[in-house]
């Protein structure tokens, strides 16, 4: 059996997420200080506390870790699951910071994680636990408003949101701001229109601003357009099926095969993602679904062929045992780390593209940006100008008729006088976000391509992140 030496062993997740930006440091002009300075952890906290139930103490361990402070507040979710473990977090807190940079929201990185099984509580004991769980960090400003602004993450959503900011508010009564101390909460605790398929969204648009550059298409080696193309989603959670719902309703793309933690379920006609995920969320997985074939070894339908892969689970799912039986063209990072450092380098040497995860999965933070600006200005996007833009509009559209003696169409004169709304104006700056940062990560990739055959888009993405934090730190002083 090989020990934790051997050249056959796979790095840590911190150790992968280091080894690429050590990688991508080769093309970068920097002091070794800098370089470590926005490396390193700052610090990660850990919290072990005990919550009395079904009649006794049960104790828990919990992690908040900060990456980097060039930026305040620092940003990133907070995942329950029994695998949480420090090296995981500091890894997250890591990309939280790269992606942040990469996508130019003015956060630095953080990341938290409670080790426990959502499912193995009720939920009168679950909001016990995260209220416990919120106040032991509170009470070290690791959620403040200015400070530290957590998320959810997998296994958390706009519940467990909601309990952690009515914990704030109860401890801090003066905070006007109280309610930016997190994100992605439901839209009655002021919460915004978008978040919750934010991430799922920014995926799509992540893959449709590839398919907008021919260029960018033939290095795949796909052929153009997004219509037909067979896509095989890995995690059919909250990322997962609002990509999966998106590119087969919005792109006409075909969605072959779903892989869960208890298998896949594969039908080269399509899945259907609505009645898929009702089966998973009654039955906790894809077993027993009756349309399509069910394949009980998930990890082999990675291996499949399909135009699309898009792992949006856990991290290190693709790696050096596996990676070069990946037969999928373009890979779409959807979850965090996905692929490790070992099979990163196998398949970038096989030619096959990766839109990497600190820009393809970047909506949520995008999107939680906008929620914490709401949040500080008391005000939703959209309230001030809305009627104004209508009122101008149906100005225009009167005088085209009085001028052309003409009616205009109904239906288009109903969406063209029809103002912005919130939800359209997330999707608005998620979408010009997502362009904007494609455009800086493939100016790299071509210019770097001439001249380094195995240059890649997470190369270029790192690169752009490390330049924009080491150019806060110098204004900083340092």
């Amino acid at each position: 059996m090989a020990d934790s030496h051997s050249t056959d062993a796979e790095p840590s997740f911190s150790d992968s997420v280091n080894i690429l930006f050590d990688r991508a440091c080769e093309y970068i002009d920097m002091s070794d200080g800098l370089r470590e300075k926005i490396k390193v952890v700052n610090s990660t906290y850990t919290v072990r506390f005990g919550v009395k139930l079904r009649g006794e103490i049960v104790t828990f361990t919990g992690y908040r870790s900060v990456h980097s402070e060039h930026a305040e507040p620092v940003k990133g979710g907070i995942r329950y699951a029994m695998s949480v473990n420090q090296d995981e977090v500091e890894a997250l807190a890591a990309l939280m910071t790269y992606k942040c940079a990469l996508v130019e929201v003015p956060f630095g990185g953080s990341k938290g994680g409670l080790r426990i099984n959502p499912l193995d509580w009720e939920e009168d004991e679950l909001e016990r636990i995260t209220r416990r769980f919120a106040y032991e960090l509170i009470k070290r400003d690791l959620i403040n408003p200015s400070q530290n602004v957590p998320a959810p993450d997998m296994g958390t959503g706009e519940r467990e949101m909601a309990w952690i900011a009515d914990q704030y508010r109860r401890m801090a009564t003066t905070d006007i701001d109280a309610r930016a101390c997190v994100t992605g909460k439901p839209l009655n605790a002021g919460g915004i229109r978008g978040r919750v398929e934010a991430t799922g969204r920014g995926v799509q648009y992540a893959i449709r601003d590839f398919f907008r550059h021919e260029e960018d298409v033939q290095i795949s080696g796909l052929s153009s357009g997004l219509a037909g193309k067979r896509v095989i989603i890995q995690g059919l959670g909250n990322v997962g099926y609002h990509a999966a719902k998106f590119l087969s309703e919005e792109d006409d793309c075909k969605i072959t095969a779903v892989i869960e933690r208890d298998g896949a379920i594969i039908d080269e006609n399509g899945i259907d993602i609505e009645a898929l995920s009702a089966h998973i969320k009654e039955h906790h997985g894809v077993k027993l679904y009756d349309h399509g074939k069910y394949v009980e070894d998930g990890a082999k339908v990675l291996e499949m062929e399909c135009d699309i892969l898009i792992p949006a689970a856990l991290e290190a799912v693709i790696h050096r045992h596996n990676a070069a039986n990946i037969q999928a063209p373009l890979i779409v990072e959807a979850a965090n780390g996905p692929i490790t450092a070992g099979g990163d380098d196998i398949l970038r040497k096989k030619g096959t593209v990766i839109i990497p995860d600190m820009y393809a999965n970047a909506g949520g933070v995008t999107v939680s940006y906008f929620e914490w600006v709401k949040n500080l200005s008391h005000m939703r996007f959209g309230r001030m100008q809305r009627r104004e833009e209508e009122a101008r509009h149906i100005m225009l559209i009167d005088e085209i008729e009085s001028v052309t003696g003409k009616k205009l169409a109904e239906g288009f004169k109903d969406k063209f006088i029809t103002g912005a709304d919130e939800l359209t104006l997330v999707r608005s700056g998620l979408d010009d976000t997502m362009r904007s940062a494609y455009a800086s990560m493939r100016e790299i990739w071509h210019e770097k391509r001439k001249h380094h055959d195995n240059f890649d888009l997470r190369t270029a993405a790192y690169m752009i992140a490390i330049e924009r934090v080491s150019a806060s730190y110098r204004t900083l002083g340092l």
